[in-house]
């Protein structure tokens, strides 16, 4: 009884494994880099408030100007862009001991305005409007078409293409739009990350 329990088991278990090989797989895309999705990055056009504990002389609310920069009391310029708020904290900080002692400083971007355009998703090509859009949490390949008012009438759906830097080269995967939207197939429904672009060429006369 025993073997025989065994024999239907294994059975059972190659009808499974044959059944997942006949299956049609898509291998999703790499995730993005790391900056991409890493601690938020300061960036031109944000509004930072600066507290220099026991030093109210020294804090400030401050826009960053277009060159990457703002000014402070005693230490003048001071380069913002491109760092995180821990950052700005140490480099202020660091440049402030030379005038008062044991300086604590604290960052916060009360305003982040740049992070409209370092977390945006866009999507191009054959479709009724290309969009630009801030990226949310949960998006995926068809919202974003979706949103452009869905593609038009000369796209070549299923030679859609998703571009996403991945390890610092930029990679392309394929999106059968075609499939997605008329035959409910979402192996290419990806989950979207900030900065991917969708773009849907036009069909071949």
């Amino acid at each position: 009884m025993k073997n025989k329990y065994l024999i239907l088991s294994a059975c059972l278990l190659l009808t499974i494994l044959a059944g997942c090989s006949s299956n049609k797989s898509v291998r999703p895309p790499a995730a993005a880099d790391a900056a991409i999705l890493e601690e938020y990055k300061i960036g031109v056009g944000d509004a930072l408030t600066i507290n220099v504990w026991r030093n109210p002389e020294l804090s400030l609310s401050v826009p960053v100007r277009p060159d990457g920069k703002i000014s402070m009391p005693l230490i003048g310029d001071v380069v913002a862009a491109d760092l995180t708020t821990d950052q700005l904290s140490q480099s202020i900080t660091k440049s402030l001991t030379t005038f008062i002692r044991s300086p604590q400083v604290t960052v916060i971007v009360a305003n982040p305005s740049s992070s409209d355009f370092q977390r945006r998703v866009r999507i191009t090509g054959a479709v009724s409007n290309p969009q630009s859009i801030p990226y949310r949490e949960g998006m995926t390949v068809l919202d974003l078409v979706l949103l452009a008012g869905g593609t038009n009438q000369y796209a070549s759906a299923n030679k859609a293409k998703l571009y996403r830097k991945v390890g610092g080269e930029l990679k392309v995967y394929p999106i059968k739009l075609d499939d997605l939207i008329n035959d409910g197939d979402v192996s290419t429904n990806y989950d979207l990350q900030p900065s991917d672009i969708v773009t849907v060429p036009e069909r071949s006369f």
